[in-house]
């Protein structure tokens, strides 16, 4: 219920900022600063801190992610070739774990499971840690480590 409730306010805060947005866009500001400003706030709002949460989020809270961007794009202020929410926030988590993978400071890098020394010519795998076998989708760490084990990154 928290995820809903902060996928609401999330929503409400963005719709906040379109309607600021339409007032600019009805006064005659250009078009390509719109939509930079849609970017660079809207976007940033929606993605901010998303791959922790995503894995808590219903069916019902992506789809309501989902119907705020297509409202956007109705009212013109994000291209219909954009990426979708989904897609946004797979990149940012890819991002992040890539992150966390490749800098041993990173504070969530203890998180991680033990690294494994493979000599046999197998697959590509995404990644060398070893796989447990209690999978938690709604764990980040887990998620990025069972997401895509079969390919290279």
């Amino acid at each position: 219920m928290a995820v809903s409730e902060h996928v609401r306010s999330v929503i409400n805060s963005c719709a906040q900022t379109i309607h600021a947005i339409r007032i600019l866009q009805s006064r005659g500001m250009d078009d390509n600063q719109l939509q930079l400003f849609y970017r660079t706030v809207v976007i940033a709002k929606l993605t901010y801190a998303s791959s922790p949460w995503w894995g808590f989020t219903n069916a019902s809270d992506r789809q309501r992610l989902e119907g705020f961007l297509r409202r956007v794009r109705r009212y013109g202020l994000d291209p219909a070739d954009q990426p979708t929410i989904v897609q946004l926030i797979e990149e940012a988590g890819e991002t992040l774990f890539n992150h966390i993978t490749y800098n041993p400071h990173h504070i969530l890098h203890p998180l991680l499971p033990k690294q494994i020394d493979c000599c046999y010519s197998l697959r590509p795998r995404s990644h060398n840690f070893e796989l447990t076998h209690n999978h938690d989708n709604k764990n980040f760490i887990d998620r990025m480590l069972f997401r895509n084990p079969c390919s290279l990154v």
